[in-house]
């Protein structure tokens, strides 16, 4: 295998892996929808996905025939490193805003054209909204937190993700280029991304982005609700406290050399 042949099959697991992890339908992929999504033939996805789950990378299950991550890949995430060890206050604010809140609470941090849920929080709330688990990736502007990244890129960014992911928007509730575009105008506009019911209906999301270790946002503290349970009165309450949250937690970090 030359050099070029092994940056390829690594590149080539790396975005199966990704797609694996990534939030649309709910359901884990298929091989058949792996392989459309990376854009490869079915055999070269198998054989890849079969190296996968022999290391643990990737987990099969025979039932249903559909791919999860893997223990090994979960093992691997639990190593503590400084970058993780960042994330921690912010982990914590998140806490604070669902118990605060009484809502579902994400920590969302942007990777790539995508937003990867790094924490999660339950209030007290019997209705529990759990859209996204932990580790679980979907594209910036579908849902409250991926836009709020969104809408801290600059336009030539969000350009390139809208038209990259333009394809995939069928998948959820009521989500097009158009929507997008805004929803990161007001986000803009108000400090907050708004979801209502357009990556999936019948929850409404609230998140604001925040630049905790870059020039542009590359975290986010994102709520989610059962709609029918919100109105003006509790979203004016959460974007109070998640506003507060997010600033006191800026004010106890040290300051950025």
């Amino acid at each position: 295998m030359t050099k070029q042949d092994g940056t390829q099959a690594i590149r080539r697991a790396a975005a199966i892996l990704q797609q694996i992890a990534h939030v649309s339908d709910g359901q884990p992929p298929t091989l058949r929808s792996l392989s459309q999504a990376v854009d490869l033939p079915r055999s070269t996805t198998h054989r890849i996905l079969k190296c996968l789950t022999e290391e643990g990378l990737v987990a099969y299950d025979e039932a249903s025939r559909r791919y999860e991550i893997g223990m090994l890949s979960y093992e691997l995430g639990l190593a503590v490193t400084d970058r993780v060890l960042q994330l921690a206050p912010w982990a914590s604010a998140a806490d604070r805003v669902a118990q605060r809140a009484n809502v579902t609470t994400y920590l969302m941090r942007r990777s790539g054209m995508e937003a990867v849920c790094v924490h999660k929080a339950e209030g007290r709330n019997v209705i529990r909204v759990i859209p996204v688990e932990v580790g679980q990736r979907r594209y910036l502007g579908v849902g409250a937190g991926a836009t709020a990244l969104l809408a801290g890129l600059p336009d030539s960014g969000v350009d390139q993700i809208i038209t990259a992911i333009a394809p995939e928007l069928a998948a959820f509730a009521d989500l097009s280029p158009e929507r997008i575009r805004e929803a990161v105008a007001e986000a803009r506009r108000t400090g907050f991304a708004e979801s209502q019911g357009r990556a999936y209906r019948s929850i409404y999301g609230l998140g604001m982005g925040v630049a905790a270790h870059a020039a542009e946002p590359d975290i986010a503290i994102s709520i989610a609700a059962h709609a029918p349970e919100v109105d003006d009165a509790r979203i004016a309450e959460w974007k109070a406290i998640i506003r507060e949250e997010i600033a006191a937690t800026q004010k106890a970090l040290p300051a950025r050399a």
